[in-house]
């Protein structure tokens, strides 16, 4: 996922991040805004979690929110099929 899809979903992403971290604060949301990376280092800061644990975390995260995002945006921006439609002839 790139960083201009983040920032498109980022209020949508971001009611997420509040729901699985409860403890994160509106300044450390601020503060990854434009880097949703620097998101473990706030998890494992807020949580005291070992950096492997904030990472898995946040890896699971990821893979379970932004992808949806991302499917979600190309489907939006009207993305092209992964095949070419077929050609009939007559």
């Amino acid at each position: 996922m790139n960083h201009s899809t983040v920032q498109g979903n980022w209020t949508e992403l971001k009611g997420k991040i509040k729901t699985q971290w409860g403890k994160l604060t509106d300044d450390d949301l601020k503060a990854v805004e434009g880097n949703i990376e620097q998101l473990s280092g706030r998890i494992q800061k807020a949580y005291g979690y070992a950096k492997d644990k904030a990472e898995k975390e946040y890896n699971d995260f990821k893979a379970k929110n932004l992808s949806s995002a991302k499917s979600t945006t190309d489907a939006k921006v009207g993305a092209q099929p992964s095949e070419p439609p077929k050609k009939f002839s007559f």
